[in-house]
């Protein structure tokens, strides 16, 4: 974005730009209450004053999730998309089922450490594949959806590096921001 090379310093910076930029109604960030717990949820202290200050210089809106009506098509779309994820994350658990089994085939039981620690990597390289085969690329949470909806019923524009939301956006016909243009539009205003 281009803001600074610490977390402390973009958020500053990101807060002073945001607050120039609504004096003079040239922007303004808006943001659903599920993005706010999201974001308060990657620092240790999320009442820390530069996560305080940044989430205050953003306007924290409730989408209207009722009045905001998408196409039975892009639902359609979804549920076929979650029901294809499924079975590609039924396959991924089948396929490291069937290492692990290799891997144990004629060996002795273990004890319970001895198990814990043979088998983890296997745990291990389940829970990437499946994250992968089932959430990368898609909307997959509450906060995911409701960013899109806020910005169809703001008529904003999305600006996200989450590539499920952008997608997802695309196939409703959002307006979206790059996070190097949305960046470089918040510097005129340091």
């Amino acid at each position: 974005m281009g803001l600074g090379d610490s977390t402390a310093l973009i958020m500053q910076n990101m807060t002073k730009a945001l607050l120039v930029g609504q004096k003079t109604k040239e922007i303004e960030v808006l943001i659903p209450p599920s993005i706010v717990s999201e974001i308060q949820s990657f620092f240790d202290n999320p009442k820390e004053k530069n996560i305080v200050a940044l989430l205050g210089s953003m306007t924290i809106k409730s989408p209207n999730i009722h009045a905001t009506q998408l196409s039975s098509d892009i639902m359609r779309q979804l549920i076929e998309e979650y029901r294809q994820r499924a079975f590609r994350g039924m396959k991924v658990a089948e396929e490291e089922l069937a290492s692990v089994a290799t891997m144990f085939m004629g060996k002795e039981a273990l004890g319970h450490k001895e198990f814990q620690m043979a088998i983890g990597k296997y745990i291990s390289n389940l829970r990437n594949r499946y994250r992968n085969a089932t959430r990368t690329g898609t909307i997959d949470s509450v906060a995911d959806f409701e960013l899109i909806i806020l910005a169809i019923e703001q008529d904003a524009q999305l600006v996200s590096t989450d590539a499920g939301v952008l997608l997802w956006g695309r196939k409703v016909g959002v307006k979206e921001a790059t996070p190097g243009s949305f960046g470089t539009k918040l510097q005129a205003y340091l």
